[in-house]
């Protein structure tokens, strides 16, 4: 039988019953139909072959595959599957305990009595009577005994139980505190008042343990947001102009303000003691009401937005301070308050 072979001597065509099709290449071939005695062979692959079964490995219908060898587990880690001693009906009805089935290792233990080791700094900061870098001073001046030795050599780390005294007062270390105050009118914004006036420190005396400070001051008329904690250290950087840390107040005025005079306060308003500029006013709501304006500034001067506005020829009826270094005081009513958030505080401390 001879191939007949088309131009350039390649084959043109399929083969079918010894013959070459050379009009129809690409014609679907006929093969024989299989033998009806015709048995498949065996599947010697293994049973942990990842494609063996109906169901794809990573479909969402496939379940995990446990391959740990029953040898390797544990004896005295219970199954809660099957029978026998370590079944579920072992434990029904009885408490399981936690520890004799996974003991704590020593390991964490120890790096736990490591952690409880305190920076002499950080100590005398936590007590409220200073910031970090204050203590670092007394600390070199050595004005602080560790145990009734006088310690001036910083980075120096104490336990607990050491006692730490700064002129022969022993402090107490303190857990941080961080709560946010809605403050209401007619009250002071100090620690004290010698005319025996209401204070912030009044309306939080029963609420924590810790002694606290506010962060910057609000004057007695106006109300909003305070933060108040006993760390040093952060609200020594909330209160510091450099930081920049935006403040929001809510401004109603005895009559409107013009849109002159809104950019004249974010071009800057010439006082007493120097120029202070918004950074940003705008009408409140859908500018409806021409006499209450909202205004974005990180001025930390006393009464600044007041001063400002009467220099302007305006008096301010209402302030309200509605928002601190992108805290809110929502579901805050007036003269309650709640703790912050760790995202809060971590928030605030990445601020400059």
């Amino acid at each position: 039988m001879t191939i007949e072979r088309g131009k350039g001597g390649s084959l043109s065509g399929k083969r079918r019953q010894g013959k070459i099709e050379r009009n129809k290449p690409f014609k679907k071939e006929e093969y024989p139909k299989r033998d009806s005695s015709f048995e498949p062979k065996e599947d010697k692959r293994d049973s942990s072959d990842r494609y063996v079964g109906e169901k794809m490995p990573f479909s969402k219908f496939s379940k995990k595959k446990d391959f740990k060898k029953e040898q390797d587990q544990p004896e005295d880690k219970p199954r809660f599957k099957g029978k026998g001693p370590n079944s579920e009906s072992r434990f029904k009805g009885k408490k399981i305990d936690k520890k004799e089935i996974a003991p704590k290792s020593t390991a964490k233990a120890e790096s736990r009595e490591v952690t409880d080791e305190t920076r002499l700094n950080k100590y005398i900061a936590s007590s409220g009577i200073c910031s970090r870098r204050e203590a670092d001073k007394l600390i070199a001046q050595g004005m602080v005994t560790v145990n009734g030795e006088v310690i001036t050599q910083m980075g120096v780390k104490i336990k607990p139980t050491d006692e730490v005294t700064y002129g022969g007062e022993k402090l107490r270390f303190q857990k941080f505190v961080y709560l946010l105050l809605n403050k209401p009118k007619n009250v002071i914004t100090t620690s004290d008042d010698p005319q025996g006036r209401l204070t912030v420190m009044d309306i939080m005396s029963n609420t924590v343990k810790e002694r606290i400070y506010p962060v910057g001051r609000l004057d007695r008329m106006t109300t909003g947001l305070l933060l108040l904690t006993n760390d040093g250290d952060l609200a020594k950087k909330l209160a510091h102009p450099k930081f920049k840390v935006q403040k929001v107040y809510h401004v109603t005025l005895t009559k409107p303000v013009t849109k002159l005079d809104m950019t004249k306060l974010t071009k800057g308003v010439k006082l007493e003691d120097g120029i202070s500029q918004a950074d940003a006013v705008s009408y409140v709501g859908d500018g409806t009401l021409k006499n209450e304006i909202g205004i974005s500034l990180h001025s930390g001067k006393n009464r600044v937005i007041r001063r400002m506005m009467e220099e302007l020829g305006y008096a301010v009826s209402k302030l309200d301070r509605v928002s601190f270094g992108g805290l809110t005081k929502k579901n805050i009513p007036r003269g309650k308050w709640r703790a912050l958030t760790e995202r809060e505080v971590g928030m605030l401390k990445m601020i400059g």
